[in-house]
């Protein structure tokens, strides 16, 4: 082992933060960590957006389901799927209809995630906690409105950064025979891991409610089987995006 494996091991969500702000120097550094993420043909195709007015903040933290610590965390980003600017760059030399393909849409938010999680991995090093915000897509129209988004932008997540106030059990994870196989999927693994996973995190989960959930993986991910914001493919459709 080394210490960035140690630290990558370590990652917990943070949804309390002390007052301590998060510096300029910090942030700078946090950023610059994320635009060293791979991308795909060096297309850059994402944009983050620091929200640090307040209003805006209270706002954004309503949409996103009256989540707290949105607006209180020292350092709130959006972190959107760009190719607004790859098409104004790319229009310079280019005189056919620019494609915002289903395949260009896979690499915006690809690229978005991979400079997030670079973002989110470099925060964690100067001691510092992260939580991901997927609640910033329960209303994207208004989202795109308020952070005046031009076609061909999404915003794909938000992220809380600051010093953590709480120290959360470690989550743990799927055996990883459940996401790992050589040369071809294992299906017939995959029953016998849902029931050792299942049995993992009900104990987990006991232990951090003190015994009053002992909900499975297998009753999480049922519950997450309905229609979730079925109106994603119609904002993606608005702001540009073909997805053919």
């Amino acid at each position: 082992m080394n210490e960035t494996i140690t630290l990558l091991k370590q990652h917990s969500s943070i949804r309390k933060f002390t007052k301590d702000p998060v510096t300029g120097e910090q942030l700078e550094a946090i950023l610059t960590a994320a635009q060293q993420a791979s991308t795909s043909s060096n297309m850059q195709a994402y944009s983050v957006i620091g929200i640090t007015d307040k209003e805006l903040r209270s706002e954004l933290a309503k949409l996103a389901g009256n989540q707290a610590y949105v607006e209180e965390s020292p350092v709130f980003l959006v972190w959107c799927a760009d190719l607004y600017r790859w098409e104004q760059a790319a229009k310079r030399h280019y005189d056919g209809e620019m494609p915002s393909s289903t395949e260009n849409f896979i690499i915006a938010t690809v690229d978005a995630t991979l400079a997030a999680q670079n973002a989110a991995v470099a925060a964690e090093s100067l001691g510092l906690g992260i939580v991901y915000i997927g609640g910033i897509r329960n209303h994207p129209d208004r989202v795109a409105e308020l952070l005046g988004l031009p076609q061909y932008v999404y915003p794909v997540f938000g992220m809380c950064i600051g010093v953590p106030d709480q120290s959360p059990l470690d989550r743990p994870r799927l055996p990883l025979r459940a996401v790992y196989f050589e040369n071809s999927y294992k299906p017939d693994t995959i029953d016998s891991a849902i029931d050792d996973y299942d049995e993992t995190l009900s104990t987990y989960m006991k232990a951090r409610s003190n015994g009053k959930v002992s909900t499975t993986w297998s009753l999480a991910m049922a519950g997450k089987a309905g229609p979730v914001r079925m109106h994603m493919r119609s904002f993606l459709q608005k702001q540009g995006f073909k997805l053919e």
